[in-house]
Order: structure tokens, then C-alpha cells, then sequence
């Protein structure tokens, strides 16, 4: 199969999905159950994204200064900082890393 062909499958297989959910009746979506699984999962691959862009390198782990970035947008975060503030704590944090000599 051409590249062309698996973008079209990929795009054919992720409107049927969306589809399906669409289709599903709102009583079966309103259950405790089915939100608090929606809700764990939509926290568990935003943190396992934020986590892979940051420690990894290909396929080897990669201790530089994005790590010190997302530290200190954390520890901005946890203080209740506005987005803009957690934005620049982060970048100041990896410019920090990088000037004393961290990749």
C-alpha cells in the first residue's frame, strides 16, 4: 500500500469512530462512569505526550533542559500562575539550562 492509501484509511477509520460516538444514545455518555473514564483518559495522554516530548530523543532518554522547563512551568502551575507566566517561567527555565551548559 502507498503512503496515500494509509493516510486515506487513517482518515476514513477516524471519521468512522467519530462517527460512532455520535451515534451512541446520551443516556449510555451520561453515566458516571463512562465520564470519569473520558475525563482519566483525556488526563492520561496529555501527561504521557507532555512526558515523551520532554524526556525523549528518538528512542533514548533525553536529561536536558526541557526537563528543567516543564519543572519549573509545574512549580508555576502549582502556584496558580497565568498561562503567559507559566509559558515564560518554562522558557526561561530551558534558556537557564542551556546558558550553563545543559543540552
Amino acid at each position: 500500500m502507498s503512503i496515500l492509501s494509509w493516510v486515506l484509511l487513517g482518515a476514513a477509520t477516524a471519521f468512522a469512530i467519530k462517527l460512532a460516538g455520535y451515534l451512541l444514545p446520551q443516556s449510555l455518555l451520561d453515566r458516571p462512569p463512562v465520564t470519569e473514564l473520558a475525563a482519566a483518559m483525556t488526563v492520561g495522554l496529555l501527561a504521557s505526550l507532555t512526558t515523551m516530548n520532554t524526556v525523549a530523543s528518538g528512542q533514548a532518554l533525553a536529561l536536558d533542559s526541557r526537563l528543567l522547563a516543564l519543572a519549573a512551568g509545574a512549580i508555576a502551575l502549582k502556584l496558580k500562575a497565568p498561562y503567559l507566566v507559566v509559558v515564560l517561567a518554562g522558557a526561561l527555565a530551558a534558556a537557564a539550562g542551556r546558558f550553563f551548559g545543559l543540552p
